[in-house]
């Protein structure tokens, strides 16, 4: 029996396409074609650099194997392939994958500070369509605006784009996310990758029954991709690959509760919720509460239309961290101001945690619903993998 090894492998079905592992990989063992990103067996060392940087948990993916999984092969998958079974009798095998399992958590528990993990749908979401166009078979939309939503700072120019991609199909669920390149080449000469951008819109498209959809995009200094989109104009055309994500989903239950965090740009998918629950469901039961933070009013994408969404449908807690004369507020401060009603949100059944906005607010984040979890005597690591587990606690951040 050939001797077994643990082979790092990336579901393709949570997978996004975002392509930040291929591009933390030290050793270039990470590469893509158009349908999967897939890691290579002959150059992977197992440093464990992508597994921080991914904001699906598709990255975490193991699988023991007496031949490794080829690049053909894993190009090929729809899904991961199961656990291949060994020998009972195989005490040899046995043995070996008992101690590749004791060095592959110590070295995951490491690698998981600050990590998504590994996400789940929530079981009433509906089934996403993913990777229908690709890179070399993008769909063309055309754009049908691009508004400005905050103030003048010309440091937080963030806008609302509305892209229509007139008789083509291009179905897309809340939580997605959709593909653009940037034209042109790299400092290598080679083409740009898509940079992707969460959908704001809900499924029925930014009007109603249109087949349309529109994107919240900050313009960064440096940003190639950004400030070609942000820089679009109507009547543009532009090239769109996805739709992507397969988890980070609404849940279609009326009963469900939303307990929704986020930062800047990363409000994008909580105002499709917030929109497809309003629009389809007004009567719903499960009550929505949003902690969105910003530097100020005038930087907060969507404030004007927010602030008029009633109390009784959405729970609004707004964070300002750079208004002058007062002291600086992040989200998870809001968090524990609002510790008793986030509490009994965390610790009800019928609760869907959502984070999504810069990595650096996750830990911020994480410490506060921890806190506050231990509040009411639960623990809340355990309490958040039960989530997890569940399709109940969601995490996107970048």
């Amino acid at each position: 029996m050939t001797k077994p090894m643990k082979q790092h492998l990336i579901d393709p079905e949570i997978c996004i396409r975002c392509y930040t592992c291929e591009m933390t990989c030290p050793i270039n063992a990470i590469e893509h074609n158009d349908d999967n990103v897939v890691v290579d067996p002959d150059i992977c060392n197992m440093c464990m650099a992508c597994i921080p940087v991914c904001p699906t948990g598709s990255i975490d993916e193991w699988r023991v194997v007496r031949e490794p999984y080829s690049l053909e092969d894993q190009y090929g998958w729809d899904e991961l392939p199961e656990q291949e079974e060994f020998p009972a009798t195989a005490s040899e095998a046995e043995t070996s994958i008992e101690a590749m399992d004791e060095a592959m958590a110590a070295l995951l528990a490491d690698a998981h500070k600050g990590a998504g993990g590994r996400a789940r749908a929530p079981v009433s979401a509906s089934k996403p369509t993913v990777n229908l166009y690709t890179i070399s078979k993008p769909v063309e939309a055309t754009v049908q605006g691009n508004y400005r939503l905050t103030g003048d700072d010309a440091d937080n120019d963030v806008r609302h784009i509305i892209l229509d991609f007139g008789a083509t199909s291009f179905p897309v669920l809340e939580g997605q996310s959709i593909g653009i390149t940037a034209p042109g080449t790299d400092a290598g000469g080679k083409p740009h990758l898509p940079r992707l951008y969460s959908v704001s819109s809900p499924r029925d498209g930014e009007r109603p029954n249109y087949n349309n959809l529109s994107l919240t995009v900050k313009r960064e200094p440096h940003g190639v991709c950004s400030n070609y989109v942000c820089d679009l104009k109507a009547g543009d055309k532009v090239a769109v690959t996805g739709p992507f994500g397969s988890t980070f989903l609404m849940p279609n239950d009326p009963e469900a509760k939303l307990l929704m965090i986020c930062t800047g740009t990363g409000s994008a998918p909580f105002r499709a919720f917030t929109m497809h629950r309003r629009r389809t469901n007004p009567g719903a039961t499960g009550r929505m509460s949003l902690f969105f933070g910003a530097r100020a009013p005038d930087s907060l994408p969507y404030f004007g239309p927010l602030k008029k969404v009633p109390e009784s449908a959405l729970a609004k807690n707004f964070a300002f961290s750079r208004v002058a004369g007062q002291p600086k507020t992040y989200v998870q401060d809001k968090l524990r101001e609002q510790e008793e009603a986030v509490a009994e949100l965390i610790c009800d059944p019928a609760t869907h945690v959502y984070i999504c906005g810069l990595r650096g607010m996750e830990e911020g984040v994480e410490k506060a619903l921890s806190n506050i979890a231990e509040s009411t005597g639960t623990q809340w690591l355990a309490l958040r993998d039960t989530m997890r587990e569940e399709g109940r606690y969601h995490v996107e951040t970048y």
